[in-house]
């Protein structure tokens, strides 16, 4: 729901100016030019959520996660490319043991429409770009981690806001009583002040480590989110699903390692 990305991101801005306001964090005031700079990170990320909303639309969830790990092979080529990152033996036996659990996962529901897979690598290609664009944004532009959330969440905000208004979400929800409510608010803003954290967590994330770890870190999160929807929701956890997570913990196991000797090697220098 574009609607509430836009709602949490501006529950994010408010968050991160009233911590300004308090004295806890400093950044400089809007500056267009800053927001030029900027910009492709959200235009990417806009196209991140609308690729995926469509590959959700026309594929099943199993065939959506094959192609995220396919993802994760492009951000890691773009990240040895661009930046210089070397690629181990181990992560790449990392990354191919969870595209291969999700394969083995997809394996029941693997049928795929042109419209399908033209909307999935669009998906790639815009999740891809987003995290290496974001560490040439976080490297390039002068400013605070707290005063990148700042702009990500305004210009999230900016491009999204139009979208919902084309798309019917914003009159629906006016025209929506029961969504007016105290609940539903509360509910809202406390996601927004969770985004603030992760937006905050997410550009310090491929900022110290880099795209290959954070396209990393968002394959491995489908694990704890899976667990807690098992454990807080009474989710039923198919064998399928089961054979992923322990396949996914395998290949985290491995990148683990590898960046642990990387480290160690370096360390060594």
């Amino acid at each position: 729901n574009t609607l509430l990305v836009v709602s949490q991101a501006i529950a994010a801005v408010i968050c991160v100016e009233f911590s300004k306001s308090m004295g806890w964090v400093d950044y400089p005031k809007f500056n267009f030019r800053t927001a030029q700079l900027w910009a492709p990170v959200n235009l990417l990320f806009c196209g991140m959520l609308f690729t995926g909303m469509a590959s959700l639309e026309h594929n099943s969830v199993p065939m959506v996660t094959v192609f995220k790990n396919i993802t994760n092979i492009m951000t890691t080529i773009g990240d040895c490319i661009l930046y210089g990152a070397s690629i181990e033996i181990l992560v790449i036996a990392a990354f191919g043991i969870m595209l291969a659990g999700a394969v083995m996962a997809a394996r029941n529901d693997a049928d795929v429409t042109q419209t399908g897979l033209f909307w999935m690598l669009a998906n790639c290609l815009c999740t891809s770009g987003y995290v290496l664009y974001l560490k040439y944004a976080t490297k390039s532009v002068k400013l605070s981690k707290f005063g990148m959330v700042f702009y990500n969440n305004v210009l999230c905000s900016a491009f999204l806001f139009p979208v919902t208004v084309m798309n019917g979400e914003f009159s629906t929800f006016m025209n929506t009583k029961a969504l007016h409510t105290v609940d539903y608010a509360v509910k809202n803003a406390f996601a927004g002040f969770v985004g603030f954290f992760l937006n905050f967590a997410s550009l310090n994330c491929v900022a110290q480590t880099g795209p290959t770890t954070y396209a990393m870190i968002g394959s491995l999160n489908k694990i704890p989110i899976a667990i807690m929807g098992y454990l807080i929701f009474d989710s039923t956890i198919s064998e399928e699903t089961w054979t992923f997570i322990s396949i996914s913990l395998l290949g985290g196991f491995l990148y683990t390692i590898a960046k642990l000797r990387e480290g160690t090697r370096k360390s060594g220098k």
